[in-house]
């Protein structure tokens, strides 16, 4: 029996990514309040950066704009950057709404 979280949704690393520059307090049943800084997302998951002291495989909950309250699994965690996978896709148009909140430069958006 593998071990780690058993995710639905498929693996999408080619998905298009959207930098942000965006902090958020997450829940990690242990730790307790973890601060997430998050640099990029994509409709299937984001990255951070800085140090989390997590393994491979656990899960934080947190509450995104437009999206609310979403749970999110540890997939890599490299040199100081992690990778997260949200427990379910985020809707285009509600994806789309997201980004625009994140992320401030309006060049930076995607394209509609």
């Amino acid at each position: 029996m593998s071990a780690g979280a058993q995710l639905s949704v498929t693996d999408k690393r080619r998905a298009a990514r959207h930098p942000v520059d965006y902090s958020v307090m997450a829940e990690h049943r242990q730790q307790g309040d973890v601060n997430l800084h998050i640099i990029n997302v994509s409709a299937q998951g984001f990255m951070v950066h800085g140090d989390l002291g997590l393994e491979r495989g656990e899960r934080v909950v947190m509450r995104l704009p437009v999206v609310g309250r979403i749970e999110a699994h540890l997939i890599w965690a490299h040199e100081g950057r992690a990778g997260f996978q949200f427990e379910r896709i985020i809707r285009v148009d509600d994806f789309l709404k997201l980004v625009d909140t994140l992320q401030p430069n309006p060049r930076l958006r995607p394209r509609r």
